[in-house]
């Protein structure tokens, strides 16, 4: 699953229009035009010729785009006395895993709790049981991560899409 769909599949789910993805982008701290958003938005031709219209979402533009959904949805956060400027949260440029990211950022976002999560994936017929997302939510490297698969994130935006959407 590529960076593109995963921002396809959240924009559908979450029914973000593209001014507000623009403006998200630019909260994340990345200046992408209207235009832009409807280019980086549009499904890659299966021959992937390279004169197309498409611009590819890499992993610091898709991390950009979910802290600016965490500031977006939630606020900026006011730093307190005596805590660095910026959290030293994990960020998808120095980790190979898309997917763990997307969940925990998404999870921040909406200020999903852990049965909200249990009941998104339930919603996509998928189960999944506390163990399991916390293993998924955790920091990569701690004994008990569990690396996100595609279908787990597939399925994840699909459940967001029902929650939302239906």
């Amino acid at each position: 699953m590529d960076n593109n769909d995963i921002l396809i599949r959240l924009r559908y789910a979450l029914e973000i229009k593209n001014k507000e993805m623009a403006e998200i982008f630019k909260l994340g701290g990345v200046e992408v035009s209207v235009p832009d958003v409807i280019k980086i938005l549009t499904k890659s031709a299966e021959d992937e010729d390279e004169y197309s219209d498409q611009i590819k979402c890499n992993n610091s533009m898709l991390d950009s785009f979910l802290n600016g959904l965490i500031i977006f949805k939630r606020g900026k956060q006011e730093t307190k006395p005596g805590q660095p400027d910026t959290p030293s949260e994990p960020s998808i440029k120095k980790s190979a895993n898309v997917n763990n990211l997307l969940l925990k950022k998404v999870k921040i976002a909406l200020a999903l709790t852990t049965e909200d999560m249990l009941e998104i994936f339930d919603e996509a017929g998928i189960t999944v049981t506390k163990g399991e997302l916390g293993a998924l939510l955790r920091k990569e490297g701690h004994k008990n991560y569990k690396e996100c698969g595609d279908k787990f994130t597939r399925n994840f935006l699909k459940g967001l899409a029902i929650k939302y959407r239906g």
